[in-house]
Parts: structure tokens; sequence; C-alpha cells
């Protein structure tokens, strides 16, 4: 069984940490992945770090319709090249782009939903005219909203396989936090995610001026549109509080994220709008670090009671308490983060996940032989 996973890749989020972890994962021996971009961006760039070597298929404008024909004649290239079983496609973008070329060559056509459907978005009114075989859904959340959008497409739901992040110890956590100013007596609280607004930087430095004793707000992440470029600046604004002090440190892009979050004691991501599901939260769990969000879309299928904090509402009050809480009860942070790994294996255990992709995208060959 060999499986050709096509993304845009000119962006760096969940969706292409993900990728990296289907390439980095022990895969069955009888089920191999390959990829295809579309750019040659940071994603495809660590890929080939990782010996996956991508095909590239060259930067596409739908607006551009002679750089959408050579995209194609290019995955039409890598299809006859090679005999893929089936093409899953990460988004709606890119299974607008493949999917007229999957159905040429008679290839399954999948498509892995990451985001919660935008039925008014060009893309996705596309992809609603000519439907992939089958969706596979990040989340149980994300696939009833899926199943409103398009209800006759079958669908299944695969958390993303997420590669463990061991805890850090002794010198090596110490060099990380030194490296973002904190000390082993800070409390360090990270959040490490693109720059949308839904996911709640601005709740969280707005309840950090509540917020008493010793801590330190670790923002990961860098612009990567011209709205997260705005909105990097209005945090900036809401750091220079004087309430703040110098408490709120711009980290930026960080090739180690996963290891910044492994340093921190507590990841708070408190959105203001549905997750689709939360990759950065099951590495924070895998790390023994605890999670606090906000309790609703598909963050509640990640973090509960043993392992997190959720809550009610995006409120700064609500969060400046529970974070307060968790800064002045050091046993009560190490006990739910003590619950994480167990809990993150059970969510995104790579090895199960891969095994139950294979097995779906084995049934739906099969079915496609037989009709």
């Amino acid at each position: 069984m060999r499986v050709l996973h096509v993304a845009a890749g000119n962006l760096f989020g969940g969706v292409e940490r993900m990728l990296l972890g289907i390439a980095d994962a022990q895969q069955p021996e009888d089920c191999a992945h390959d990829f295809a971009l579309c750019f040659d961006g940071r994603v495809a760039r660590e890929l080939r770090e990782r010996g996956a070597d991508p095909r590239v298929l060259g930067a596409v404008r739908f607006s551009r319709p002679a750089s959408v024909w050579r995209a194609r004649r290019a995955l039409r290239r890598v299809l006859a090249s090679t005999t893929y079983d089936v093409v899953i496609c990460h988004a709606p973008w890119p299974c607008a782009l493949a999917a007229p070329v999957v159905r040429q060559a008679r290839r399954p056509l999948f498509m892995w939903v990451h985001d919660l459907p935008q039925p008014d978005a060009w893309p996705e009114r596309k992809v609603h005219r000519h439907p992939p075989d089958r969706f596979i859904c990040n989340s149980h959340f994300t696939a009833e909203a899926v199943r409103r959008w398009t209800p006759e497409v079958p669908r299944d739901v695969i958390y993303p396989p997420v590669l463990p992040n061991p805890p850090l110890r002794g010198e090596e956590r110490r060099r990380v936090r030194a490296s973002a100013g904190a000390t082993e007596r800070t409390t360090a609280i990270v959040l490490a995610s693109r720059l949308e607004r839904y996911k709640g930087h601005h709740v969280l430095l707005r309840a950090a001026m509540r917020l008493r004793g010793d801590f330190a707000i670790w923002i990961a992440g860098a612009p990567q549109r011209p709205h997260e470029a705005q909105y990097l600046a209005e945090l900036h604004q809401l750091a220079a509080d004087p309430a703040l002090g110098a408490r709120i440190r711009f980290v930026g892009d960080r090739a180690d994220v996963r290891r910044l979050i492994a340093a921190a004691d507590i990841h708070c991501q408190p959105n203001t709008a549905p997750e689709p599901f939360g990759i950065a939260f099951v590495e924070a769990l895998y790390a023994g670090v605890p999670v606090v969000t906000t309790g609703i879309g598909g963050a509640t299928e990640i973090v509960d009671r043993h392992c997190g904090v959720l809550l009610r509402e995006p409120g700064e009050a609500a969060l400046a308490e529970a974070l307060q809480q968790l800064i002045d009860n050091r046993a009560a942070r190490l006990a739910l983060g003590a619950a994480g790994p167990s809990h993150a294996q059970q969510v995104s255990d790579p090895e199960a996940r891969l095994r139950e992709m294979c097995a779906i995208v084995r049934a739906q060959v099969s079915a496609v032989s037989v009709a």
C-alpha cells in the first residue's frame, strides 16, 4: 500500500507538523507514505531533513490559471511515475487543485479535514461540487461540521498522529528556559501556535495583568499572513503595559518549539472560538506540561481534568484565576503533568493512528476494486 499526501506547503502550523510526524513515525511495513507540495518552503525543507524527499509541484495561485495547469501537469507526472493506491489531500485548497488529476488517474481521493469547513469559501465550494471519496476528520467535533456541510460523503475520525515530545531534564531544561528569560523558580507559561486571534493570545496577556508571583509568558510563533502581522503588533502593545514589566517574551518562529513547550510549566491557549483539534496540546501533554484552554471544540477530546484545566469561557478573570492556582501550587501542576504522557499517547499515538489510516485506505481501495 502506497499513499501520496498532497498539501500546499506555503504555511507552517498543525497540518505541517502532522506531516512531519507521519514522515518520522515508524510506519507499518505494508503502508508507505510520500509527499507532494506546491510550495518549496519550511515543511519541504524539514521533510528532506527526515529523508522524505517531497515532490514539489510548483507555486500555485488559482487567479493565475497557468500556475494551476503547471502544478496539475506535475502531479500527473508523479502519479504516472509511481503506483499510488490512494491520494490524501490535506485541506480543501489542495483538494480543489488535485481532484481533476486524481480522478483522471482513477485513484481513490481522500481529504483529511484539519479545519472547520467554510461552506461559502471558494475551495470548499469546489470540493462540495466535486467531493472526494471519503473524508478523514481530525476530531469528532470536525466530523460533525463536515456532516452538516457534505452529508453524502463517508467520513472517519482519526486523531492526528503526533510523535512523543519527551520531558526536558536537568541542564538542557535550564538552558532552554534561560534562552527565554526564565529561571528554575519562574513559572513559565507558553503559548505556541499560529498567530490567529481565536487562539486567545490577547486574552492571555490581559489575564496576565492580574497575576502575581514569579511568572513569565512565552509567545512562540511568527506572522505568516498580513492579518497575523497586525495581530502581533496588537500583542506587542498589550505586552508593553507597565503591569506586565518584562514578563512577556516573544520568542518568534523557533525550530525547537517542541523543546520550548517541554521546558515550560504550563501550556495556555485560551481559545475564543473552537479549535478543530490542537496538536500543540498533545505535544505539551507528551512532555508532562499541563494544558489550560477553553472547553470548546476539539480541545475537549484531548484535555480533561486529569491533565489540564478546561475553562467554561475564555474570560480574562476566569483564566487568571486558573493560572494563579497553578502558579501558586506546584504540586498540582506536577500532578496534572504526570498524567499527560499516557493521555497524549492514547489520543495521538503515531503507530496506532497510522494503522487506522491504512486500514481505512485499504478498505476503500478494496471497495473500489470490487465495484
